[in-house]
């Protein structure tokens, strides 16, 4: 606990380190710099603070996002139409900065609405922000007067302040703004996030709300870029349709790649460097700096993919070796709040399903099924490749998937839920073939499963991870108590299954759905799961669902069995009934033969 407690405190003892030398830079650099540079550098820290939210969004929740400079754009205007139209005071600034971080809130809630609705693809969520930019110039280019159409807005007043005070400022708010997001990145939440750009599938089916933390993050990315293009406006005097155009938000993502996308620091220096650089190259090169600017970037993309930053990281390490603030080791401990078997009502099925179908197009791969599940049993569905059990497990555990018909999880429908709101209900599920977070650790995978009980903390690690019991036993005896810091891309096959089963019954489900939970692994390992799930039903009363091929396993521990074929219910009934019927066998016989031609 000592070396836990350590790790933490200088995780933030770095922090503090990092943003006291970076407010000293800040503070010194002015009376260093010639007005020129010092001039040209304020502009260029608001830009930097923006290229750094991109980095939050793109690099570490994988938004590719164009809609950074709209943003910047709506508080370089909320600054310049007060100033203009209005008044001029600390009042009128006030009202102007409020204005721009509210309009540029509301609008990013709107995009993050329409961009991150449940079963939209990355590509949709990138096409929205790209014409977010392009949208709003036109509003400005439509303004008139009031806005200054392509001229935009320019002599009104503001104040002017000492050179010094505006680097100040501006540099103190990059600094302040980076130090939060670099601790954001390092926390409990900061592991959702990278989980949310792997796998973005199974965050879902582990109960985190993917699409409303998106939305918060793109909130919170659009709160910083509208106050930086407040201070850039009320600086430079002057406010354009460009400041708010696509070209801006395209460069703040060729920054953040030659930076190092997801390194945070790295795009912050691409972006001081590229745009000081910039400035003087459009002098003494106008008509051939940005062709240079884009050489470097496809050069960059093709030789360093991940960008400068990890370069030169791992050069100082070689030079310089240090230990860096990881994440602290985490503990494991038993949930004492656990309600896990708890959640379901006795009057009421877990699971029930009535009429259930599914189509895609005239193909019908599910018809007419109608099935219930009960608490302490665990129903095996087998059937043939092809039989459609694979789409019941998806129908039942994501509200869009089903063409027609009703499921209930303890008694309420799901209706039209995502998979997220399924999980609160009670499922949990794994998946046919291992679904995890390759470049995550063990602790950090558990430690997501608990999100929707336990929450995630914003600035911080957490050094416990509580969990129930028996996912608590699955971890003991596949070992992977003993591996808590090794990432998930490391393990066997056997601990990986291991890994997801704890996962789901870290949810606290009461039904458990598992599609071939044992497929490849060793007998011995297929013991250990099997008396996991006879605990599962016997003490704690879940409803396992269980799709298997192996029917010797099936025939030891499932309570019923339900047959399907050619996604119909061929029959159902005790193990004994199933195993023995000659209908079920002359199936999986058509089945092989045909198989076979």
């Amino acid at each position: 606990m000592h070396d836990i407690s350590a790790a933490i405190t200088t995780r933030f003892r770095v922090a503090a380190t990092g943003c006291i030398i970076g407010l000293l830079v800040v503070a010194v650099a002015p009376w260093l710099l010639d007005t020129y540079l010092t001039n040209i550098l304020i502009r260029t820290l608001f830009l930097a603070t923006v290229v750094m939210t991109v980095d939050i969004l793109w690099g570490s929740v994988g938004i590719l996002t164009f809609g950074q400079s709209a943003f910047f754009g709506i508080g370089a205007y909320a600054c310049g139409l007060i100033f203009t139209h209005y008044g001029f005071g600390p009042g009128w600034a006030l009202a102007g900065l409020a204005l721009g971080i509210g309009v540029g809130a509301v609008v990013a809630a709107a995009t993050g609405w329409l961009a991150f609705f449940h079963g939209s693809l990355p590509l949709y969520a990138s096409i929205i922000t790209l014409a977010l930019p392009i949208v709003l110039t036109q509003v400005i280019f439509s303004g008139g007067n009031f806005t200054g159409s392509s001229s935009g807005l320019s002599g009104f007043p503001t104040y002017y302040w000492d050179l010094r005070i505006w680097f100040w400022t501006a540099g103190t708010f990059l600094v302040l703004t980076t130090t939060a997001a670099w601790l954001l990145v390092r926390s409990d939440f900061g592991r959702v996030m990278v989980a949310i750009r792997e796998n973005e599938e199974r965050c879902a089916y582990l109960g985190i709300p993917v699409s409303r933390i998106k939305i918060m993050l793109m909130i919170a990315s659009a709160v910083i870029a509208s106050a930086a293009g407040f201070g850039y406006a009320a600086f430079s005097n002057v406010v354009a349709p460009e400041l708010a155009s696509f070209q801006l938000g395209t460069e703040f993502l060729i920054w953040t790649a030659l930076g190092g996308r997801g390194t945070l620091l790295g795009p912050i220096f691409a972006a001081l460097g590229i745009d000081t650089m910039s400035s003087w190259l459009s002098g003494t090169m106008p008509f051939l700096w940005k062709l240079l600017i884009g050489v470097v970037f496809v050069a960059v993309i093709v030789l360093l993919p991940r960008g400068f930053a990890p370069l030169v990281g791992g050069l100082f390490r070689r030079i310089l070796p240090v230990r860096t603030a990881g994440a602290p080791a985490r503990v494991l401990v038993p949930d004492t709040r656990s309600r896990l078997g708890q959640g379901a009502d006795d009057q009421k099925p877990p699971l029930r399903i009535e009429h259930l179908s599914r189509r895609y197009g005239s193909l019908s791969v599910l018809t007419d099924v109608t099935m219930t599940g009960r608490a302490s049993h665990l129903l095996g569905i087998i059937g043939p490749n092809g039989a459609g059990k694979t789409t019941l497990m998806r129908c039942i555990s994501d509200g869009s998937e089903r063409s027609g018909g009703k499921v209930e999880i303890n008694g309420a429908e799901i209706g039209r839920g995502a998979p997220q709101d399924i999980v609160a209900l009670g499922v949990g599920r794994s998946f046919q073939n291992t679904n995890l977070f390759d470049t995550l650790t063990v602790a950090d995978c558990l430690l997501l499963a608990r999100y929707r009980i336990d929450g995630a903390r914003l600035f911080r690690s957490s050094v416990g991870i509580a969990l129930p019991e028996p996912a608590l036993d699955i971890l003991r005896a596949t070992g992977l108590d003993q591996r808590l810091a090794d990432e998930t891309g490391n393990l066997s096959h056997g601990m990986k299954r291991g890994l997801e089963l704890a996962m789901v019954l870290a949810t606290e489900p009461s039904v458990l759905l598992l599609d071939e939970p044992t497929a490849g692994l060793t007998r011995p390992e297929r013991m250990v799961i099997g008396k996991v799930l006879g605990r599962l039903t016997r003490d704690y009363g879940l409803c396992i669902v269980l799709i298997e091929h192996d029917l010797d396993f099936v025939r030891e521990i499932s309570d019923r069995v339900v047959v399907l074929h050619q996604g119909s219910i061929l029959m159902e009934g005790t193990v004994d009934e199933v195993v023995s019927s000659e209908l079920v066998r002359s199936v999986y016989a058509g089945h092989h033969v045909e198989a076979a031609q």
